[in-house]
C-alpha cells in the first residue's frame, strides 16, 4: 500500500475457492486508535477483509483523523486533505487485496461516522454499507462538496439520546438528509451518551449481516 496511514489488517479466514471477499473499513473516534473498533466486527472476521485505520493526528491519548474548528465544524483543509487520503487508501485496497467492489462498508464512530458519511457521499457506488455511530454530516459537506447517487446505498446511523459531545439531534438530521437523496436508512437511539451500548452493538451486527 502507497497510503501513508497505519492500519491493522485481518484477513479472512475462509476463503473463497472463486470470488471476491467483502470489506470492512473501520474509523475511530477522536483520541482513540485503531485497535478501538475491531472488536465490534469479530463476527465478520471469517469472512471480511478488515481494516482499522489510524488516523494520523496526535491527539492524547491517541489519535485523531482531523481537527476541529469548533463545534460541529471540522477544519476544512485538514478535513478535506484526510479524505481525499481514506479515498486513495479504500481504492488502493480494492486493488490490492482483490476485494468484493460490491460488498464495501465503513463503519466509524464519531470522528470516524463523520468521514464514513462524507465518504458515502464522494465515493459513491464504491460504498455499498456504512455504520455511522454519533456522527454528522458537515454543513460544507452538504453545500460545497462534489457527491454523486447514493441510491444504492444502505446506512445505518445510531446515536446516544444523551449524547452531550454530538448531539443526537444530529444524527436525526443525517437519517433525514441521506433519506432525502435516495438511501436506505435503518436509524436507531440508545439510552446512552457518546458511545455504543451492547443493544447498539448487537443491532449493527445484524444490520451487516442482513445487507
Amino acid at each position: 500500500m502507497k497510503s501513508p496511514f497505519t492500519f491493522k489488517y485481518s484477513a479472512p479466514k475462509v476463503t473463497l475457492t472463486s470470488g471476491k471477499m467483502p470489506a470492512l473499513f473501520l474509523l475511530h473516534g477522536m483520541g482513540s486508535n485503531e485497535e478501538d473498533l475491531p472488536q465490534l466486527v469479530k463476527d465478520f472476521e471469517e469472512t471480511h477483509h478488515i481494516f482499522s485505520l489510524r488516523g494520523p493526528i496526535v491527539y492524547n491519548p491517541g489519535y485523531a483523523f482531523f481537527t476541529i474548528a469548533e463545534v460541529g465544524k471540522p477544519d476544512r483543509d485538514v478535513f478535506d486533505k484526510v479524505v481525499t487520503f481514506i479515498q486513495s487508501f479504500i481504492n488502493e485496497a480494492i486493488e490490492e487485496y482483490d476485494l468484493d467492489p460490491n460488498n464495501i462498508t465503513l463503519l466509524g464512530f464519531s470522528q470516524g461516522a463523520i468521514l464514513s458519511q462524507t465518504l458515502a457521499l464522494t465515493m459513491g457506488n464504491i460504498i455499498n454499507k456504512v455504520v455511522a455511530l454519533s456522527g454528522y454530516i458537515p454543513g460544507f459537506v452538504k453545500e460545497e462538496y462534489s457527491k454523486r447517487t447514493v441510491d444504492h446505498l444502505n446506512i445505518f446511523i445510531s446515536h446516544g439520546d444523551y449524547d452531550y459531545v454530538i448531539p443526537s439531534q444530529w444524527g436525526a438530521e443525517s437519517k433525514d438528509y441521506f433519506e432525502a437523496i435516495g438511501a436506505n436508512v435503518t436509524f436507531k437511539t440508545y439510552g446512552d451518551g457518546h458511545g455504543v451500548t451492547p443493544e447498539n452493538h448487537a443491532d449493527l451486527v445484524e444490520f451487516i449481516k442482513e445487507q
